[in-house]
């Protein structure tokens, strides 16, 4: 897969994407990920990638040209899905993320400031994500969740599938409780049945353990869960 990330800060999102398991998975081949400088496709003496809101308003909108020019470069012969965080968009969820990491080339873009030229989403037609109900100042962090819960999907990315298969919400319920050495701590004890050795005792308590915590802490998805399996 490759993933392009259009942004005014590369250098911040390449001090995350270049560490941990992504980083890793980078210098392995299996992901080719490029960060790409919005303004160094400005026609602006100066640089500038922004100017004041016709209508008038507080802050600045980036351009449209800068960004058009960028993504045309971009993608030239090649079809790409293009993506654009917004918190307009609408909210990142493990089956969308699971929908992106089948697409062979995803194109990201960052808004910064108080958005883009509605012209430029008008021309380029992105899918527009957000990753919650709030406002950050740019879209880089939300590019970098997006980029990290793909990547993750992809295959050798994880040492393997369950490593992804059985985390929290892909599966419609949250993860079961985890423990690790020593098995008491505080007066706390690692519940039996996970010292037992027993693998299909062990898989029920965690099956049992992911409803119950799922209906506990997330009665919307524990709804949902139901649903699908009434369906089924």
């Amino acid at each position: 897969m490759k993933i392009d990330i259009l942004t005014l800060f590369p250098e911040m999102c390449n001090e995350v994407l270049n560490t941990s398991i992504i980083g890793r998975a980078k210098a392995a081949g299996l992901v080719d990920i490029e960060c790409h400088n919005i303004r160094d496709y400005t026609e602006d003496k100066h640089r500038h990638v922004d100017d004041t809101p016709y209508g008038g308003g507080t802050g600045m909108i980036m351009q449209a040209q800068p960004i058009y020019d960028c993504y045309m470069d971009v993608t030239k012969d090649r079809d790409c899905h293009f993506v654009y965080m917004t918190p307009q968009g609408k909210t990142l969820t493990q089956d969308k993320v699971r929908e992106l990491a089948s697409y062979e080339n995803i194109v990201v873009l960052c808004g910064h400031y108080e958005g883009v030229d509605e012209r430029v989403i008008e021309e380029l037609c992105p899918e527009e994500i957000s990753i919650g109900d709030y406002v950050l100042t740019g879209g880089e962090l939300p590019a970098l969740v997006l980029c990290d819960s793909v990547c993750r999907m992809l295959p050798g990315v994880l040492r393997n599938e369950e490593a992804f298969e059985k985390e929290s919400h892909f599966s419609g319920l949250l993860e079961y409780p985890q423990y690790t050495r020593p098995p008491v701590w505080r007066g706390r004890e690692v519940p039996e049945v996970l010292l037992s050795g027993h693998h299909q005792n062990i898989e029920k308590w965690q099956n049992e353990q992911s409803i119950s915590r799922t209906k506990e802490k997330r009665p919307d998805l524990y709804d949902s869960y139901c649903s699908h399996i009434i369906d089924k």
